[in-house]
């Protein structure tokens, strides 16, 4: 699989918003690659890894987040589904499963319903380990300051307003990955 390639076919048009996506998804494979070579144990697939993270938010350009250059239509938070309709139309469906699962630490039918979301209504939730580890990496980066990392407490922080099941969950990944 070329990611370049497709990060290229869907991003050509927004330069601005192509570099933040670049450098955003570098930083979280990156990290997805030290955990994979800090934890054998697990035997991650790190090419997988590698692909996943560079491509689990190729679905932000369909959103409207005008603060990191994306004038889509979508509110920002439909971005993992539709980045996963995307792979899968692409034929990687283990890659849009990354996608859809990425937000938070998964979203579940109950939160999708309790918020209102505007998203289908099922599990949105990581279930394989690399699914994890995409996730869980991805919460020490933001794309308003792509080049910066989080400390884990301030992962924490921007978790916690979502509640407290999910600060639990990224505290066990800590835990594993860290």
């Amino acid at each position: 699989m070329d990611y370049l390639a497709l990060i290229d076919k869907y991003y050509a048009d927004n330069e601005p918003l192509k570099e933040i996506l670049l450098t955003h998804s570098r930083m979280v494979a990156d990290r997805c690659l030290r955990i994979a070579q800090a934890h054998p144990e697990l035997n991650l697939d790190t090419a997988f890894l590698e692909e996943a993270a560079m491509l689990h938010d190729i679905g932000i350009f369909l959103t409207n987040a005008p603060g990191i250059s994306c004038f889509g239509t979508h509110p920002y938070i439909c971005h993992g589904y539709l980045g996963a309709e995307l792979m899968r139309r692409e034929g990687f469906p283990k890659h849009a499963r990354v996608c859809e699962r990425h937000t938070g630490t998964g979203l579940t039918l109950q939160n999708i319903l309790e918020q209102n979301l505007p998203l289908p209504h099922q599990d949105f939730v990581p279930e394989t380990l690399e699914e994890q580890v995409v996730c869980y990496a991805d919460k020490f980066y933001s794309k308003t300051h792509p080049d910066r990392e989080r400390s884990y407490e301030r992962s924490v922080q921007s978790l916690q307003k979502f509640g407290e099941a999910g600060v639990e969950k990224f505290a066990r990944w800590h835990k594993m990955f860290a």
